[in-house]
């Protein structure tokens, strides 16, 4: 039986992310942030229940729909924040917006614009850690719109055949933008094509960040201690459009509605309260949480532009060489 104790942290790292999601899309509603915005509204469980499985020294590399997984890796939501404005202040000092995020102190290696360009460098992080000897453990997630992509097949090939401590997560939203699943890949289940390169693989519901943790666990203790890869498909659900600019017009208010009723963030508040948590102390830690949501809006508004002397060092040295 799970305890409020455990459950708790959990949940205030969903309900930040949901909070500044909300309020990243209030914001380029404003024309403060620019280029595209996807967001991970709907989909906490998935990335938090997954990264709680993991130690402080293991990676995690992902889509363009990185901030929740960003957040949950350890990154400030200042840092966030003064991203996706295009502040100096960010995470990458605005050069890489919302589909770009990247903390390497927090191994937290991106964001990546490429459908499913990333999952080859994740199977290069993993072989790094097993040529070093590490005991380090690397999560790639990707969306089920990256499975017909030949990079997939490429990586877990590789993965398979050189026995690397990864596990590729699926993060199955059901649509590959604004296409459904019966019309993009030949089977139901993205872990069904485990068994062709002799890995395992897992599906299930992505709705309890409980389980999400604890299912993940296996794969990532599999991989710590036998090097073998998982593919793990996590069945979610985004409550937005692909982006900003989608209306989301191809699903019916009946569906979204019935898939809100399984909200993972509210699910784990329900069952927080069920844990013997009281109301009053669920309200001052969502308190505490608009207070930090506002003081990353209000750094990331006060923030300075990038200056002009940032072009050359990143464009021909390096990375904010000096």
């Amino acid at each position: 039986m799970p305890t409020a104790s455990e459950l708790k942290p959990l949940y205030r790292q969903m309900q930040l992310i949901r909070r500044l999601e909300e309020e990243a899309a209030r914001a380029y509603a404003q024309g403060k942030i620019g280029g595209f915005l996807h967001l991970y509204i709907g989909q906490e469980a998935a990335g938090v229940g997954a990264l709680a499985a993991l130690e402080k020294n293991d990676y995690v590399i992902t889509t363009y729909r990185d901030h929740g997984i960003a957040i949950a890796k350890g990154m400030s939501p200042r840092s966030l924040m003064a991203e996706l404005w295009g502040k100096d202040t960010g995470c990458s000092r605005g050069l890489g917006g919302s589909m770009h995020l990247f903390d390497s102190k927090n191994r937290m290696l991106g964001g990546y614009g490429i459908v499913g360009g990333h999952i080859p460098l994740a199977a290069g992080v993993a072989f790094a850690s097993k040529y070093r000897d590490l005991k380090e453990v690397t999560l790639c997630f990707f969306g089920d719109g990256a499975v017909s992509i030949a990079g997939f097949h490429e990586a877990l090939s590789l993965a398979a055949l050189w026995k690397l401590p990864i596990v590729f997560i699926c993060e199955n939203n059901e649509y590959s933008m604004g296409t459904p699943l019966s019309r993009t890949m030949s089977v139901d289940d993205a872990s069904k094509k485990a068994p062709g390169y002799g890995i395992p693989g897992d599906q299930f519901r992505a709705d309890d960040v409980l389980d999400v943790r604890d299912r993940i666990r296996i794969a990532v203790d599999r991989a710590r201690n036998e090097s073998m890869p998982t593919l793990v498909e996590l069945r979610t659900y985004r409550f937005r459009g692909h982006s900003m600019s989608d209306p989301g017009k191809y699903r019916t208010p009946e569906e979204l509605e019935e898939r809100k009723q399984k909200d993972p963030v509210h699910r784990a508040r329900e069952l927080l309260l069920k844990l013997g948590e009281k109301e009053e102390s669920i309200k001052a830690l969502e308190a505490e949480i608009e207070a930090e949501v506002e003081d990353a809006i209000k750094f990331a508004d006060e923030s300075p532009e990038p200056k002009m002397d940032l072009l050359e060092p990143t464009t021909y040295d390096g990375p904010f060489a000096a």
